[in-house]
């Protein structure tokens, strides 16, 4: 079974998820779908990719939105139906797993499907899909897993948001260092996927097994850049300090988890120094992510 999230922090993370998004490598994905593209969203938690690229295509589109939690799916009809009505779409539900957002360029069909990702790609409907998608999912998966996705594909496949290991906070702590080897050493465990995470060897990772396959690659960087005072346009003013607090606590339980226990007084000392960084909007985070775009030698 993969690896779960808590929706609280899939909610803070999607504001800063759809600024770091790499707009003109998803521009070069939509101009390869086809006029009603169907789309395959792996690890859709509650949609925010959806939520994100649908409106880009700005036309009919059908979406299957997979992931392991029930929750989840639940979860991401309930947002999807609640985002689009408080701006003015309508929102239909054919039957208990579809749901219609009709929009002015066309309906957005969404179809949620339950499936344990350990098992793709065999227990996933890639012939029905003109684009496979997915965002803050390939750095979870093994080398392994990512290699039976390339060889099974025939179609774009688009990886938002892979890590790549360039974190930086500011001002800089004596504790970072003891931080990001514990918290590397927990992205490379195992999160499900039938071997060792890719952590942030993703992005090369996917490049690597896709170009194999004979797939144009390219890649963007996608960081998440993050200041305690203020916030980027489009966002709340008070959005990035528990945004911010969520990713420090959270940096922390994993160095925690995953480090020698010598480490442990200095990873506690640096948590309570950046939670009052925090609370005094004085701590700034640059999260280093890259996008990544595979498309068939055919279509490239």
């Amino acid at each position: 079974m993969t690896e779960a999230f808590d929706l609280d922090w899939l909610d803070l993370r999607e504001p800063f998820d759809a600024l770091a998004r790499d707009e003109a490598l998803a521009a070069r994905l939509l101009a390869r779908l086809p006029a009603r593209p169907r789309l395959l969203d792996l690890g859709s938690g509650t949609g925010a990719l959806f939520r994100w690229l649908a409106p880009r295509i700005g036309r009919a589109q059908a979406w299957t939105l997979v992931d392991a939690d029930r929750e989840m799916a639940e979860a991401a009809f309930d947002t999807i139906a609640d985002r689009a009505e408080d701006v003015g779409l309508r929102v239909t539900f054919p039957s208990r797993r579809t749901l219609l957002v009709h929009a002015p360029g066309g309906a957005w069909r969404v179809e949620a499907l339950v499936a344990d990702l350990a098992e793709a790609p065999d227990n996933l409907p890639l012939r029905e899909a003109d684009a496979v998608v997915n965002s803050a999912l390939c750095d979870l998966v093994s080398r392994p897993w990512i290699e039976r996705m390339a060889a099974a594909l025939r179609v774009p496949f688009y990886a938002a948001l892979c890590v790549d290991g360039r974190d930086r906070f500011s001002p800089p702590h004596p504790g970072d260092a003891s931080v990001a080897q514990g918290f590397r050493r927990d992205q490379r465990r195992n999160k499900g996927f039938r071997g060792l995470a890719l952590g942030a060897a993703a992005p090369a990772a996917v490049a690597e097994a896709f170009a194999a396959q004979g797939f144009a690659v390219e890649t963007a960087a996608s960081d998440w850049i993050v200041r305690g005072r203020g916030a980027p346009p489009g966002l709340p003013s008070d959005a990035a300090a528990p945004f911010l607090a969520r990713l420090v606590s959270g940096r922390a339980a994993a160095a925690l988890a995953a480090g020698p226990g010598r480490d442990a007084p200095r990873v506690s000392a640096w948590s309570g120094a950046r939670q009052a960084q925090i609370a005094q909007g004085g701590l700034r985070a640059r999260i280093g992510h890259r996008d990544v775009l595979a498309v068939p030698a055919a279509e490239g």
